[in-house]
């Protein structure tokens, strides 16, 4: 058995010091002992906080990352941004999707996430012709996650329509489209790409309301029944005046009206309900999975997260289009939204409750929930992923536990990480991704290629 020592570590009951656990050899916690010992041949670190799920990507939108920033003709919004998105899909190859996934996967662990929900899209090629594996996107994504050693919940989309009242697909889409055969056949053949890497689950994610129809929400969820289901919902107003218009409902009103959300259930954006709503999806066990930046990048909206936080609601964090990716700024964004619409400070946390500790471990436990990880924890039966932070950074200096949590949350950024451990396996040193220089080589080999094709 591995052992670890930490002078100090965040566990499930708050900060502990001078912390042993043992590791199995199946990447397993199977001890955990505060007040403790260490002994020789114990990795030692200074501050350790457990491994934060990224439960919501789309890894090949980071190729695009700052390509959208030009002011149209008209006001610019989520759907003027997605037709950017699909002429820049239209010029990728399988290759250039495994170049640029592992990249993102990298630089997620080099800020703190040790697993991510790929909710993957892009699966036929340009043509919109099935490969002849129907899940080669998917396998790329799949060779990306173990290049880099991130844990993986690889999430196959389905993409049935264009917009409410079963619009046909148009071509900006075609890459996307499945019928509910062919999705079944794209589940199965994922499966086995999945196979030999560790950690990896498998779920099912209906696109949204406007891009699957309401029967077929039912034949989904029983697709994988112990599985988690991913779905966007309630992302942009148009999106919601669209569903009102067709179905007389608003979406996550109409969502619960359909299928019996429950915790395997993620419900990305949700950033438009109603109070009711929000008690609702409280109430379901449901996670809430919210992706700031993006949300700020894209003008969404900002989601009810303190009314959901009382009323119970779970939440977990993602990065989404990656814009940028930094685990402290996501967490930090999302805290800052509140605080304007409140026009208060410390929304987020309960009377005497650091924010940084409150903030960290809740979306911790909702983003490993909602991508069927057992992370989110230091603790007994738990996975071995723990995020070591750099207490010599300026951000960081002189402080312990709580207030260097609240400093590297507020202060700080992703460039504060140390190293990271997925499974008990090194896969970030001094602040770098071990297999990063070769990521990075062949992102930029990609990239270059890629820009000539789009520019043209």
């Amino acid at each position: 058995m591995t052992g670890f020592f930490f002078e100090h570590a965040l566990l499930p009951e708050g900060w502990s010091r001078n912390v042993r656990v043992t590791i199995n050899p199946d990447g397993m916690i199977g001890s955990c002992e505060a007040a403790a010992e260490r002994l020789p041949g114990d990795t030692l670190h200074d501050h350790a906080l457990p491994g934060m799920a990224n439960l919501h990507s789309h890894a090949f939108q980071r190729g695009m990352a700052g390509l959208s920033e030009q002011r149209g003709t008209s006001d610019d919004s989520f759907w003027t941004w997605r037709e950017v998105m699909y002429a820049f899909n239209d010029h990728l190859t399988p290759g250039d999707v495994e170049a640029i996934a592992a990249l993102v996967y990298c630089e997620m662990l080099e800020t703190g996430f040790t697993s991510v929900g790929e909710f993957h899209y892009l699966h036929h090629d340009r043509d919109g012709t099935p490969f002849s594996d129907l899940a080669e996107m998917s396998g790329r994504i799949c060779r990306a996650a173990q290049t880099s050693g991130i844990a993986l919940t690889l999430l196959p989309v389905f993409y049935r329509c264009a917009g409410f009242g079963n619009k046909p697909t148009h071509a900006g889409q075609r890459r996307f489209f499945n019928d509910p055969d062919r999705y079944a056949a794209l589940i199965e053949a994922s499966q086995r790409h999945l196979e030999h890497l560790p950690f990896a689950r498998l779920g099912v994610a209906p696109h949204s309301l406007r891009a699957a129809n309401l029967e077929d929400l039912g034949w989904l969820a029983g697709l994988r029944p112990s599985d988690p289901i991913h779905i966007h919902i309630a992302e942009q107003t148009q999106e919601v005046e669209d569903c009102l218009a067709a179905h007389g409902r608003r979406p996550v009103d109409l969502l619960m009206d359909t299928v019996a959300l429950d915790q395997r259930w993620c419900l990305v954006h949700a950033t438009h309900m109603t109070a009711e709503e929000t008690r609702a999806v409280a109430r379901s066990g449901a996670v809430a999975g919210l992706c700031p930046l993006t949300e700020a990048n894209l003008g969404d909206g900002i989601f009810p997260a303190d009314d959901y936080r009382r009323a119970g609601g779970r939440v977990g964090i993602g990065s989404d289009s990656h814009i940028r990716i930094d685990l402290p700024e996501e967490l930090r964004l999302l805290e800052y939204g509140q605080r304007l619409l409140r026009r208060q400070r410390n929304v987020l946390a309960d009377p005497g409750e650091h924010l940084g500790q409150s903030l960290y471990q809740s979306c911790a436990l909702g983003g490993a929930a909602a991508l069927g990880q057992r992370t989110g924890q230091i603790a007994v039966g738990m996975r071995a992923d723990f995020v070591t932070l750099d207490v010599n950074a300026t951000a960081l200096l002189a402080r312990q536990e709580d207030t260097l949590l609240d400093s590297w949350m507020f202060a700080g950024s992703g460039r504060q990480v140390d190293c990271v451990y997925v499974g008990g396996k090194q896969v970030v040193t001094d602040g770098r991704c071990l297999a990063g220089d070769d990521i990075r080589q062949r992102y930029a080999q990609c990239i270059t290629a890629l820009m000539r094709r789009v520019e043209n």
